[in-house]
């Protein structure tokens, strides 16, 4: 796994494992956030066992399953609900990462952060969004 810290209290990063959500856990994350749907890719760890590992390590989770590129308005707001009301820091996590990356700039421009803010604070993490915002 590959973290990347997109805000003070927000990470990303590709699928991850059980042993990740140990390494989460020492890394102080407090809430992990699942933006991929099940099967989306066959051998995928799914997210019920993702979600018994972290609440058995006191951490809590949240499965909100995006289909890649059927992203909507409303996707932007439920992921700002849950940034906005669980425990920080926070890691979420998809197929590559971006997906995450998209909804946290969605939550961004709801709260009045400006496109180009956006676009150079996801840039340092290393993903590019600005076809998608």
């Amino acid at each position: 796994m590959e973290r990347k810290q997109i805000s003070d209290t927000l990470s990303v990063s590709s699928q991850i494992s059980l042993e990740d959500v140990a390494f989460l856990k020492n890394e102080g994350i407090k809430t992990i956030i699942c933006n991929r749907p099940d099967g989306e890719d066959p051998g995928q760890l799914e997210h019920d066992k993702i979600r018994e590992q972290a609440i058995n390590s006191g951490m809590e989770f949240h499965f909100m399953p995006v289909i890649s590129g059927k992203m909507t308005p409303q996707d932007g707001d439920n992921f700002s609900e849950i940034i906005n009301n669980t425990p920080t820091p926070i890691h979420a996590y998809c197929r590559s990462g971006t997906r995450c990356s998209i909804l946290w700039a969605l939550s961004e421009l709801k709260v009045g952060a400006t496109r180009d803010s956006i676009l150079e604070q996801a840039a340092k993490a290393g993903y590019d969004l600005s076809k998608s915002i």
